[in-house]
């Protein structure tokens, strides 16, 4: 490569390592200043993920081998499909049992479905036969 194509590679490599790594700090820092689990749970996944991309991103502009794509992107379709499904299982389990702060949510999708579901009723307001869960 020239040298005019490496001094670029390496300007990207730095910029995505330094905005990943910010990402990464933003989400500490959200982890131990938002006030409930949900709050923190929202601030630990969204930006981790994405900084997560951006490092990963810099560690193959670093590298320079093709062979390390496929290994980098493997880590991070693991977390893609990973950090949803735990931040959803653990949030759904935190409104299970009630630890949450009820004055933080500006929006509860959640109580209506449950509300439903007590009277017996499916999500789109037909009458179940509390059996199977069909109609």
């Amino acid at each position: 490569m020239s040298p005019v194509a490496d001094t670029v590679l390496d300007v990207l490599t730095a910029v995505c390592l330094v905005v990943g790594a910010l990402m990464s700090l933003a989400a500490a820092i959200g982890l131990v200043r938002f006030p409930d689990l949900l709050t923190r749970m929202h601030a630990g996944s969204k930006p981790q993920v994405f900084g997560l991309l951006l490092m990963l991103t810099g560690v193959a502009l670093a590298n320079r081998n093709p062979s390390m794509v496929p290994l980098i992107a493997l880590g991070w379709i693991f977390q893609l499909l990973t950090v949803p499904v735990s931040a959803h299982m653990v949030g759904r389990s935190t409104y299970r049992t009630k630890h949450l702060n009820r004055d933080t949510l500006t929006q509860d999708d959640l109580q209506k479905v449950l509300e439903r579901a007590q009277e017996g009723r499916s999500p789109d307001g037909q009458q179940t036969d509390g059996s199977s869960g069909t109609r």
